[in-house]
């Protein structure tokens, strides 16, 4: 059976894609809450967003190779990729920690 969700190869993801994924505020917030909290079901990231818009912005983090999703019954599951950090050492990480730095406190 194909994949859903069809992954790139680690290795063919350009940087040029990565740095595009990593410059939307909503792509932002998606991987800041895979990383603090882990994997997460897709609807966790709906609030505010209208389901086709949520897609596609999944869509490119996943063309990316940002996140993987996988299916778990009806439900889908994202998690960051682990090979991101391989790939490009230290830039997610960069990234999501200056805009930790850039919201404003509440």
């Amino acid at each position: 059976m194909q994949d859903p969700y069809p992954h790139p190869e680690i290795e063919a993801v350009p940087l040029t894609e990565v740095l595009h994924a990593l410059s939307d505020p909503l792509r932002l917030r998606i991987l800041a809450t895979l990383a603090a909290d882990g994997e997460r079901g897709w609807g966790a990231f709906a609030a505010g967003v209208s389901p086709s818009t949520l897609s596609h912005h999944m869509k490119v983090l996943r063309q990316a190779g940002l996140v993987r999703h996988r299916r778990e019954g009806t439900r889908c599951v994202v998690t960051l990729r682990d090979e991101i950090g391989a790939r490009f050492p230290g830039l997610l990480d960069t990234v999501l920690a200056l805009e930790a730095q850039a919201e404003p406190a509440s």
